[in-house]
């Protein structure tokens, strides 16, 4: 009978420091909690490869117009603390917003911002974890490929090579004033079997037609008619409109056809957009920046001028062009 009472009076004991156990562990951690504030998940921030970066702040959308007393700012990258009056490209601010001036590929990566502050006078420091993810982008690389056939004199003539050779230089000046630049992809010449005419040769040509960087030179271009897709826009219309006319100026022929001419009807335009090695689009895992070609990050790569970033689980590094 004794023993039986001891044991409830032993197991409620056990029950009171247990819960006094429970209840001591939750005002610790209340009372670290009052100290240290922490946004887990990293904000993406995308800086366009050497340009300026926004101001990337050390304060959350609450607190941004708040008042905070002696506030301390300290950032932390790839390579560590960063220290402004050691660092020419990145720079805190004294509101403790990081800004770089010329970003690079090697930048990219993850960016802490730690915060110490005081709401009021009275009341303890509070301590504040930021993290962000930084990626470098770049616009991509738009162009146009077209493809165009002239009847020609036989494939192994001269007049062929001649022509085609005049025929770059008249396109190449009908766009220097765009600041585009067009190459010559491919050009082959085959014997053609037709219904009536019988057999004769065609000269099949592949062109690109690529923007130039009017930022660099002695007159940097910085209206919004030199942005590459409307230069781009024009030179198609230049080309177009180059094409037509030698379809009109031989309807208006009385003479003989010359050997070398341009078949109506074969001018073919395609919009091609890519990204450079190193970068891809992924709407997915960047929807604020869904049209950019966005650093790869470690894990993946693009080894040539793709649209996307491939699956690489060997890849360490940010921009990786080959899967080691």
């Amino acid at each position: 009978m004794e023993a039986s009472a001891l044991g409830p009076a032993r197991r409620g004991r056990r029950r009171t420091r247990a819960a006094g156990s429970l209840l001591s562990r939750a005002a610790i951690l209340l009372f670290i909690s009052a100290f240290l504030v922490r946004v887990p998940s990293s904000v993406k921030v995308y800086v366009m490869l050497h340009q300026k970066s926004p101001h990337v702040l050390c304060v959350t959308q609450r607190l941004r117009n708040a008042e905070l007393i002696d506030p301390s700012f300290q950032w932390h990258g790839p390579k560590g603390k960063i220290v402004s009056v050691e660092n020419r490209t990145a720079q805190i601010t004294s509101t403790g917003s990081l800004v770089f001036q010329n970003f690079e590929e090697s930048m990219s990566g993850i960016y802490t911002c730690f915060l110490e502050y005081k709401p009021t006078v009275e009341e303890i420091v509070k301590r504040l974890q930021l993290k962000y993810a930084i990626y470098a982008y770049r616009e991509p690389h738009y162009y146009y490929q077209f493809t165009a056939r002239y009847h020609a004199a036989p494939c192994n003539s001269i007049y062929n090579i001649s022509f085609e050779k005049k025929l770059i230089q008249i396109l190449s000046k009908l766009l220097l004033d765009l600041s585009c630049e067009i190459s010559l992809l491919k050009s082959e010449c085959h014997h053609i079997k037709m219904q009536r005419a019988g057999l004769q040769n065609e000269l099949f040509f592949t062109f690109s037609v690529s923007s130039l960087d009017t930022e660099k030179g002695p007159r940097p271009c910085t209206d919004h008619n030199c942005e590459p897709s409307k230069r781009l826009f024009k030179a198609k219309n230049l080309i177009e409109r180059f094409f037509n006319q030698q379809v009109e100026i031989l309807g208006r022929r009385a003479e003989r056809l010359p050997e070398i001419y341009y078949i109506e009807g074969t001018l073919q335009m395609v919009w091609i957009n890519r990204c450079f090695p190193g970068y891809g689009m992924n709407v997915q895992q960047h929807p604020k920046c869904p049209e950019c070609c966005v650093i790869c990050s470690p894990g993946s790569y693009n080894p040539r001028d793709g649209i996307h970033c491939l699956q690489c689980n060997s890849s360490l590094v940010y921009g990786a062009k080959t899967c080691l």
